[in-house]
């Protein structure tokens, strides 16, 4: 016994062809259930907690930037403004000014950081449109690889990443320059 682990050809179980992705971190997520998220706003709770345990990598006067809880990739972050707004138009110049440096300065840090190839940048506003927090508007920032596609999304609805958000998180907010 090495670390507490066995040597897999000692435990029970008969080998199969199936490959099995460990995400003990996301049980956390899982129990909480999708009321934990309605109960407050994701984006209004987090710059009250610390840059770690609210998943924050920098925060700006009128906007902040956040890992996304639900990673489409590794590095995948939200640019919100700390006001409770649903949609662009009602952001001030101020915020939509913030926001835009916020999301140039993280696609240089993540490009720095992750060696990523390009990016998927946009906004979903409305439930209609596909935004999961739809009350407060959010810009995602999502780094993409050559070969960051295969079949697990569309086939198995599973998403395979590579890193823990605490490990992403602390990357990308030591590479973050100051302000």
């Amino acid at each position: 016994m090495t670390d507490g682990l066995e040597d897999a050809a000692r435990l029970g179980g008969v080998p199969d062809e199936f490959q099995r992705l460990w995400t003990p971190h996301r049980m956390a997520y899982i129990q909480a259930g999708p009321e934990a998220m309605q109960e407050e706003c994701p984006f209004c709770a987090a710059p009250a907690r610390s840059d770690a345990d609210g998943l924050i990598v920098a925060r700006g006067e009128t906007a902040y930037v956040l890992l996304n809880l639900f990673p489409y990739n590794s590095g995948h972050v939200l640019v919100c403004p700390y006001r409770h707004i649903a949609t662009y138009d009602e952001a001030t110049p101020e915020e939509v000014a913030e926001i835009g440096a916020l999301t140039q300065t993280a696609m240089r840090v993540l490009r720095e950081v992750s060696r990523c190839d390009g990016f998927n940048i946009g906004m979903n506003q409305g439930r209609v449109a596909g935004a999961g927090v739809a009350e407060h508007l959010h810009q995602h920032v999502v780094p993409r690889w050559a070969t960051d596609a295969n079949f697990f999304p569309i086939i198995a609805k599973t998403k395979a990443l590579p890193q823990l958000l605490g490990e992403v998180r602390e990357a990308v907010a030591s590479a973050w320059p100051p302000a």
